[in-house]
Formats: C-alpha cells, structure tokens, sequence
C-alpha cells in the first residue's frame, strides 16, 4: 500500500483513535508535452535565477515574506516544522451536520481514511457506523501541504460493507467562494410555462439512466494521442468533421417537443393552448438529432 499523506489522530470529545489519509484522485493524463525551441528542436529548460548571482541551487532557496516593498522576511523550512498548530497531528472534530445540508461547492479534493492500525479498528468501525445510521458528517480541520484546511468525513451509505473505510474531503472556506449574486442578478427573470415544464420533465425522466462513472472517458486525452501518433508516424492529421446544424431558430416548445419525440416512447399529448402560448418565445437553434452527437474523428486518405 502506498504511504499516507497524512497520519494522526481523529479526536471526537474524549474518543480518540489513530487514522490515516490516502489520496483518492491521481492524474491519469498520459500525453504529456515539454516546451521545444522552435528554432533548434531542443527542449527549453527552466533555472532559478537571483540577479546578478545566475543560477540558485534549491538548497539554498528559503521562503520570504514580503513585509515592504522590496524587503523581505525569511522563513526557514525548520520554522514552519515547528509551527505550534495542533491540527498537524490531530484532527478534532467540531461538530456534524446533515449529508445534504454542504453544498457541492465547498467540496474540494476526496482522501480515503482508513484506520492506523488494528488498535484503532474498533473505535474506527464504530464512528462509522454511527455516521452511516445518523447520516451525519463529521467537520473538523487539519493541517498539511502548506494551510490547513476545513475536512468533512462521511462514511458509505450503510449497508456496503464491501467499502469498510471512510471518505475525507478537504473543504473551501467561505471566503474563497465568490459571491454567486454577483453573477445571477442580471439573469432575467421569466415565467414558466406549465406545457414547457412538463415536456422537460419529461425529457429528464426519459434520459434519467443510473450513474456509471465508467462510461466517462477524456475524449481530448484520447483525441491529443491520435494526434501525436499520426505525427510520429508522418501521417495525416485526424481531423473533426464538424457537425452539421440547422440553421432554423425555434421555439422553446418545438424544441423540447422534438427532444421528446426523438425518444422511443410517445410523447405527452399536447395542450390546445400549447401553440398559442409559445409562438413568440424565439431564440434557440433545433439541432438535428443525427447531427447532434459529436463526428468521431477520421483519418484523410494519402
């Protein structure tokens, strides 16, 4: 098993027990670019310069602060080791809250928990347990890679067994959130209609199919690949045919009509009313169902 990013104790009151964070996301980008001169086919490296002195060797590199301008503070790696913050070794929870009730927003990077060892898998197993039957989550900070941070951990929904860790997700404070009313205020406010609703309802009932993380893939990784091979190879360049439109404006009701009816079963009956109501509602493009999905890239023949 890999190293832990982080290691210490959870602390809930006077209940405490040895855990351990494991990075839950990794980088799966494989085409990976260096920066060539154009001129001389060489790759373009980087140095550390310090004016007059040239090129600085890392270990003599410290960090600053910038305290005026032009002058600066150093802080030596041993003086931020030794920095008296007790959530470095100890993760105190503060409080919990309803699953629901974070916002997707706040989440930020995913960690797996898993116990320190087999001292600590009882007391382990027991807090989530807990956190699985009163579906609570569990907030408290900690301290790594720089700041510390808000972390909320949850544990499975209960019942899966087959997963016996817990989740840790590192959160955002409130401030690095942008104000969301500094972007919605301007949208326009319009009424909606009830015909319209209930066709997009439907369209969502139609599409609705069960989450398969899976079934996702990065389609610019693989189309970045094909690129790179069809150079190395000295071959035509894939090119994306461009996907053919209509250039008819519609309504809003044609279209989510026409979505629906794209489906295999029969659409809602539609209303009497329902034409007089959204002839003058313009302003969206239909997009013809065959045209709709994205040309898979072809090769030009020699």
């Amino acid at each position: 098993m890999a190293r832990p990013y982080w290691s210490g104790n959870l602390q809930i009151s006077l209940v405490s027990f040895g855990i351990k964070l494991f990075p839950a996301t990794e980088a799966k980008s494989e085409v990976r670019f260096h920066q060539i001169s154009r001129k001389t086919g060489e790759r373009v490296r980087h140095q550390k310069v310090s004016g007059d002195e040239g090129p600085v060797e890392n270990s003599d590199i410290v960090k600053g602060f910038e305290y005026r301008k032009g002058e600066y503070v150093t802080i030596e790696p041993h003086d931020i080791e030794n920095l008296r913050i007790p959530s470095r070794h100890s993760l105190e929870v503060t409080q919990f809250v309803d699953e629901d009730e974070i916002s997707p927003a706040y989440f930020e990077k995913p960690y797996f928990v898993t116990p320190e060892d087999a001292n600590a898998a009882e007391a382990f197993a027991v807090v989530r347990k807990a956190l699985q039957q009163t579906k609570k989550v569990a907030l408290g900070k900690i301290a790594f890679g720089g700041r510390e941070h808000l972390v909320a951990i949850s544990a499975p929904p209960d019942g899966e067994e087959k997963l016996p860790g817990m989740m840790a997700y590192t959160m955002r404070y409130a401030e690095e959130l942008r104000k969301p009313e500094d972007y919605f205020s301007d949208i326009k406010k319009v009424s909606v209609d009830d015909d319209q609703l209930s066709l997009a309802k439907e369209l969502i009932k139609r599409k609705t199919a069960k989450f398969v993380p899976e079934k996702f893939k990065d389609e610019y990784e693989a189309a970045l690949r094909e690129m790179v091979e069809a150079r190395v190879n000295n071959a035509p360049l894939p090119r994306e045919e461009p996907a053919k439109k209509s250039g008819k404006v519609v309504n809003l009701m044609d279209a989510l009509r026409k979505s629906v009816q794209s489906g295999e079963s029969a659409p809602p009956r539609k209303s009497p009313h329902t034409a007089a109501a959204t002839d003058d509602k313009k302003g969206l493009t239909l997009v013809k169902a065959a045209a709709a999905k994205t040309a898979k890239p072809k090769r030009k023949s020699a």
